[in-house]
């Protein structure tokens, strides 16, 4: 179970100018006191063919937490426009709200953004070099995709000594031997890159939007959940 749930998200200040800073309201509840810190992070997705062009528009840290309530706003500069393709500037994006503990990311909140011209004759007629002051961003607040993720939330030295002495009795002994860790590690990454490569096409309109049951496999403990309204609101 999730130690640390998130009530409520609202995008403030928006629709705004691209060379606006993101804010975001947000409040989360821990269920019990966190000793260390929980890294906020709000990233943008640059580009829906490479990951390369994400920019991780800031990073803060939270903690050590207390249980019971908390709400605090983020705010985060604009992209750096050179770092975005030119072709990928206007149209529908995503900016991403994540939240880890100890390293690990345990949630991850995204949003559709539109970047169009707010002058109906800009609008018509686009100028050859785009005009980034003259953009207008708009966080489609009510399209959320919500993606938990299990991780281990306390100190887990304990149970993996409990799991090495396992080994050395004659019911596991006569199991085929487990695969290297190495091997172990970079199966779980190349599955976790199909998932954010899943997403993404998802998010960027490259495949219709479908029920994570045919995104995720059964048993994984990622999803999404829509809210009609204008912020994110979970129990």
């Amino acid at each position: 179970m999730a130690l640390v749930n998130i009530c409520d998200v609202t995008v403030l200040n928006n629709p705004t100018s691209f060379l606006k800073p993101f804010q975001f309201e947000i409040t989360f509840e821990c269920l019990e006191d966190l000793p260390e810190d929980l890294e906020w992070r709000i990233i943008y997705v640059g580009s829906a063919e490479s990951m390369e062009h994400d920019q991780v528009l800031d990073t803060i840290l939270v903690g050590p937490v207390p249980g019971g309530k908390h709400m605090f706003v983020f705010e985060a500069d604009p992209p750096d426009v050179k770092k975005i393709p030119v072709d990928d500037v206007m149209g529908v994006t995503v900016v991403l709200l994540t939240c880890s503990y100890r390293g690990k990311e345990f949630i991850r909140v995204g949003y559709y953004v539109n970047n169009e011209y707010d002058d109906p004759e800009l609008k018509e007629n686009p100028p050859a070099e785009i005009q980034y002051n003259k953009l207008t961003r708009n966080i489609l607040s009510s399209e959320v995709r919500v993606t938990r993720f299990t991780i281990p939330w306390h100190d887990t030295k304990d149970a993996g000594e409990g799991e090495e002495k396992m080994e050395d009795t004659p019911s596991t002994a006569e199991m085929p031997a487990p695969p290297k860790i190495s091997e172990e590690i970079e199966a779980r990454i190349a599955q976790d890159l199909a998932y954010e490569r899943a997403e993404r096409d998802c998010m960027t309109g490259k495949v219709p939007l479908a029920d994570p049951g045919n995104i995720y496999p059964h048993g994984e403990m990622r999803y999404y959940n829509s809210e009609d309204s204008s912020s994110l609101c979970m129990p």
